[in-house]
């Protein structure tokens, strides 16, 4: 089994993150995106999990396009309300509001109450645990155990004009590099309130702890696509030794080239045609396939709860 999810970051959020003028306007290409996206997981009849962010619920001018994924089957996640990478500063009432304003929209959009969370850009802390195990969440899934995090976070400031504080403020953005030392498997956090939160990483290669979302392959993708295979076989080898069954991510971006948003150009794998995406896609999503049954986070969820009382699971 390995679990499948998408980010849904908007435009405007990559834009704010990024520190580029503008993105007060929140401009989306939710209504492009998510019919692509849509229409590639029936291809495989794909049900997986999407993060939605809940300032875009709130919009009214997405509403009809975010229906889309639950009306297909999909997971709805809860990915914050205001999207910031510093959520780790908020203090636990922040957090709380945070939290529950997003899955409020998410819920009134798409009819379905987020039961997975993911912070942006992998932000988390132990305050975060408490709330959502405070408002009865299943899983979090916001954890990237790389050590690569602050060579990401160096070349996201060097394509950037943010100011010293905006640096700051973002300062765990791709998260550091003790987190490369974090388990790639699923574990159970113990909250303040004697709980048990299950956390699913964000799958790295383990060992090595080098990422493997479809982002980083498309990146490797422009140097040889021969390479991004083999790097993903690499990577389906070291788990499948390993016994860690993959959480697989995906980003709108994958799906997107620059030609369609132009003002994210900045971004690594933007100068790869849309069209050329979705072929590597099909044949990333063709390869984990003929080793994994994928399903989504919350169906793996519900069967890593189940092997809790086998111990198969450990608490970190």
């Amino acid at each position: 089994m390995a679990s499948i999810s998408l980010d849904l970051d908007n435009q405007w959020s990559y834009m704010k993150t990024h520190g580029d003028p503008g993105w007060e306007r929140f401009p989306s290409y939710l209504e492009t995106v998510i019919p692509r996206v849509l229409d590639a997981l029936d291809r495989w009849k794909l049900k997986i999990s999407f993060f939605i962010v809940g300032q875009d619920a709130a919009l009214d001018k997405n509403k009809d396009t975010l229906k889309l994924l639950r009306q297909k089957g999909h997971e709805i996640g809860n990915h914050s309300f205001h999207h910031e990478p510093w959520l780790h500063r908020y203090s636990k009432r922040r957090l709380k509001r945070e939290i529950l304003e997003a899955e409020a929209h998410i819920w009134r959009v798409t009819g379905e109450k987020p039961v997975g969370f993911r912070g942006p850009g992998f932000t988390w802390s132990h305050a975060l645990m408490n709330v959502l195990s405070d408002a009865g969440y299943l899983y979090d899934a916001s954890t990237f155990p790389t050590y690569l995090g602050p060579m990401a976070r160096m070349y996201y400031f060097w394509t950037s004009e943010l100011t010293r504080q905006e640096q700051k403020d973002r300062e765990v953005l791709f998260g550091g590099f003790k987190e490369g030392y974090r388990s790639v498997k699923p574990y159970f956090w113990q909250t303040a309130g004697g709980h048990q939160l299950l956390e699913i990483p964000v799958t790295t290669i383990p060992v090595i702890k080098t990422p493997f979302h479809l982002s980083y392959l498309l990146y490797l993708s422009r140097f040889s696509e021969m390479l991004m295979l083999l790097y993903l076989q690499l990577a389906i080898s070291l788990c499948k030794l390993t016994r860690t069954a993959p959480s697989f991510l995906l980003h709108p971006l994958d799906f997107l080239g620059s030609d369609q948003v132009p003002a994210l150009s900045f971004f690594p794998g933007m100068d790869l045609g849309s069209e050329q995406k979705m072929a590597l896609f099909h044949k990333v999503i063709g390869l984990l396939s003929r080793h994994y049954h994928l399903v989504s986070l919350g169906t793996y969820a519900t069967f890593i709860q189940a092997l809790r009382a086998t111990h198969m699971v450990p608490d970190n």
